[in-house]
């Protein structure tokens, strides 16, 4: 029978993980389809063509990376790696082969049920994106590059706005350091983290006034995220 609810492809080596999972986050209004291995989980996703995949890194026959590049040859489909794995290494490679999120075993299922919410949005409007972007008090027109904090206008410079053009473009998502500064500085900046820090402390200043939410998140070792905000 067809179901119009969005769909989960589950990625796991373990049947009572995959099994936790689909009772936690049935009544959330998820449909999911599962797989126990790589080869499984590149079946069941050619196949089911999921909404968004939830994925362990360490799988029998192969490790999740491949699976990533795989997902990611075909598409923009969200992942979000959910893993017993929890070196920073492994979470900067998982990201910027192009998973949009990374959460560490055990976990809190209200914490990954609203990673999920950000991933799907984020697919969304990866397909077609708005002109004009809002979260919390903030709005940037993407359009006449405008940015405002409630009705006032807010003056980024150049380096500024390509920072915030760039997170704003994957709101919800992590941002590793290193696709930050070669979208802003380029690739012969990868090592310069300092440029990165400087700028973003001055973003923060313009964007998260005393007694505002915060919107800029830091991933501590990892890069940032700008939180999607009702």
């Amino acid at each position: 029978m067809a179901t119009s609810l969005p769909k989960i492809l589950l990625v796991d080596d373990e049947p009572q993980i995959r099994r936790f999972l689909h009772l936690g986050l049935r009544p959330h209004g998820y449909d999911c389809v599962e797989a126990g291995t790589a080869t499984d989980a590149l079946r069941v996703f050619t196949k089911e063509r999921p909404d968004v995949v939830i994925l362990d890194l360490g799988l029998p026959d192969r490790d999740g990376f491949t699976v990533i590049q795989q997902i990611r040859s075909a598409g923009l489909t969200p992942i979000v790696v959910l893993s017993a794995r929890s070196d920073i290494e492994g979470k900067v490679r998982a990201l910027e082969l192009g998973a949009d999120d990374y959460l560490t075993k055990p976990f809190d299922m209200s914490e990954l049920l609203a990673r999920l919410k950000a991933a799907l949005r984020h697919g969304l409007q990866t397909i077609g994106e708005a002109p004009v972007f809002h979260t919390g008090r903030l709005t940037v027109d993407l359009v006449k590059r405008q940015v405002y904090l409630g009705d006032a206008e807010v003056r980024l410079t150049p380096k500024e706005y390509s920072l915030l053009r760039f997170l704003v473009g994957n709101a919800g998502k992590v941002v590793t350091h290193q696709q930050l500064l070669k979208e802003v500085w380029g690739p012969a900046h990868l090592e310069d983290l300092q440029y990165l820090r400087v700028l973003m402390r001055q973003l923060r200043h313009k964007l998260e006034p005393q007694g505002s939410p915060n919107i800029l998140v830091t991933e501590p070792s990892i890069g940032y995220r700008l939180l999607q905000l009702q």
